[in-house]
């Protein structure tokens, strides 16, 4: 089953970008191919070539600028928003069905052609629906100036600030207890 919050987890995984020098963990073609695989669909027959996975880097960068402008009421890139519709218009449709483990389907993505726009079908089509969905007021950027991390808030009040309590929400917390103890 596609999430919606697919191509946020894609572009999360490039993370502390508020720091002079963000954590990349797509550092390989194999990486790349390691985290397709564990979405949960077809494995590549094998890794995408350099170029292909440069490509897919650039893809990520663009969304993060989507979303970004988005978690910030600000209207995104006309270039950025212009680069999705490009990609989703050469990638495979959605055009099949399969059944999963658990009884849930998700679609068939044709990988043979081991291209970006291939592999990444299913995080562009993620993105369009959700860009496009009623979710899209609930796509936040972590209050910690350094995480950046993206994710689509799914908290009952729509007021979470964190992407996740055990990161930088305790780290806040943690940072508040001090200076509250420092100054009594």
């Amino acid at each position: 089953m596609l999430r919606a919050d697919l191509c946020l987890d894609f572009v999360n995984t490039r993370y502390w970008r508020g720091q002079a020098e963000p954590t990349e963990t797509l550092n390989t073609p194999e990486d790349f191919a390691g985290w397709l695989a564990g979405l949960g669909g077809p494995r590549p027959a094998r890794p995408p070539a350099r170029r292909e996975f440069e490509r897919a880097l650039e893809l990520r960068e663009m969304l993060h600028r989507l979303f970004d402008a988005e978690a910030q009421d600000k209207v995104p890139g006309a270039r950025d928003l212009e680069a999705l519709n490009q990609a989703l218009a050469v990638a495979p449709a959605r055009t099949a069905l399969r059944r999963e483990r658990g009884g849930a389907y998700g679609w068939n993505v044709d990988t043979r052609a081991g291209t970006a726009l291939a592999l990444l079908a299913p995080v562009l089509w993620s993105a369009g629906d959700l860009l496009a969905g009623a979710r899209l007021d609930r796509v936040r950027r972590c209050a910690n100036p350094e995480c950046g991390w993206i994710f689509l808030d799914d908290s009952r009040a729509g007021k979470r600030r964190w992407c996740s309590m055990q990161a930088c929400g305790n780290r806040a917390k943690a940072r508040r207890h001090y200076h509250k103890v420092r100054k009594g």
